[in-house]
Formats: structure tokens, sequence, C-alpha cells
């Protein structure tokens, strides 16, 4: 078998089954039904074959980045795959809201009032709702995407109140060298206190710690698909 961030195409599955039994297992140890947990596959810069063999091996629910690279890819993959689910979970430019709107069901990335609103227009003239997830900056870091903590309360509550967005959870990039548990912890806190269910944290390195500590979405790329191709500059 090639080395993971090297195998061909035909090893997704492999790495696809390997994936999911962890995600039951760590559910399960923590008392939660594996069921409760969605896997996204992140499809960022991973070439075509690599997704259709996930795809191939019951994957539906996957994850991007760009909005340009998923407009490229995933409308004819919908034609041939039915019950796609496809989640924006990358940095979403005001001036791309309405694309993504158009094209995702979720839009985890929603981070600042400027997309917010922007996002409110494009539900209005496109008649479409993708669910939203709040992205929050647990670790307050300055150069980093997302609602810091302590406005998030504010934040959710303008969405929802006077924007009237759908916002289903939040969604954490925690700091890489900081333990993934603390900050699903303090993800799962903020998520009550608003009464929202989705918890999106956790990746390739830390999904089993983040779903013991109460992630219903966890984002699995490199585990799954192997390395990226560089992106073209």
């Amino acid at each position: 078998m090639a080395e993971l961030g090297q195998q061909p195409a035909g090893e997704v599955a492999l790495h696809l089954r390997a994936v999911r039994a962890k995600i039951a297992a760590a559910a399960l140890a923590a008392g939660r039904d594996p069921a409760a947990v969605t896997l996204i596959a992140v499809g960022k810069a991973q070439p075509q074959d690599r997704i259709e063999a996930a795809l191939v091996a019951g994957q539906r629910v996957f994850g991007e980045n760009y909005v340009q690279e998923a407009a490229g890819r995933w409308p004819a993959l919908r034609e041939r795959w039915p019950g796609i689910e496809l989640h924006m979970i990358g940095g979403l430019q005001s001036n791309k809201a309405e694309d993504a709107v158009a094209l995702f069901d979720v839009v985890q990335t929603l981070d600042r009032p400027k997309l917010a609103h922007a996002l409110a227009r494009a539900v209005q003239r496109r008649g479409r709702r993708p669910r939203l997830f709040v992205q929050v900056n647990t670790g307050e870091e300055p150069q980093k995407s997302g609602i810091a903590p302590p406005a998030l309360d504010a934040f959710v509550a303008d969405c929802r109140d006077r924007l009237g967005l759908p916002i289903d959870g939040l969604m954490a990039i925690p700091p890489e060298d900081e333990d993934v548990a603390l900050h699903t912890a303090l993800l799962a806190k903020l998520a009550r206190r608003n009464g929202l269910a989705g918890l999106s944290i956790g990746m390739s390195g830390d999904y089993e710690t983040a779903i013991r500590f109460g992630a219903t979405h966890v984002r699995v790329g490199t585990a799954i698909f192997g390395a990226r191709a560089p992106r073209p500059s």
C-alpha cells in the first residue's frame, strides 16, 4: 500500500473506511451515536479521480474551500451522483456570496457582518437558503478569520433576528499548537448558549478527539485523499 499522502485513487475507499471506523469508535467511546457525526470529505485541490473514488465508496458530503473550484467540479458530479451535500469551508469573499448561495448546501464560514449582509441579500435574490455556520475564532488569533467568542452572541442574534439568516451551528479552526479538546469544549458551550446544534471542528489530525468532546461535523481531507496538489499561483 502506498504511503498516506501518495495513495492512488484506488486506495481512497480503504482510507475512507478507516476514517469512518475511527469516527464510530470515537463516538461510541463518548457515549454518542456515530450517526450523529457527519464526515465532510475535503476536496480542496484533489484530483477528480480521487473525488469520484469517494463517491463510488458511498461518500456524499464534501467540503470545498474555493467557490470557483467547486463551481467547476460539482454541477456535473451532481448530475451523475444523487444526494450530494456540499459545504463551503473556506474563506468567502462578500462578492462571491451569491455564487455560494447558488452552489452550496451549507456555508460554514460566516465570519463577519459584511458577509452576513451579502448572504442575506443573496438568499433573497436566489430564493435558496443554505444552512449557515458561524466561524468562531476560538483562539482569538489576530491573523485568523472568525467572530471572537465575546462578540458571538450579539452576532448570532443579529443574523437571526434582523437578517433572517438560518444559523445551524458554529465552526472553528483551532490554533495548530493547542489541544483541540479545549476549543471543542468552548465551541460547545457557545453553541448551547445560542441554541445551536452544529459543531464543525476537527480535521485529519485531531477529529477523533474533537468527536469525543462533542463535534457533530468533522472536516477530513488528507486522511482520506492524501496530500493535496499544489494550488496554481
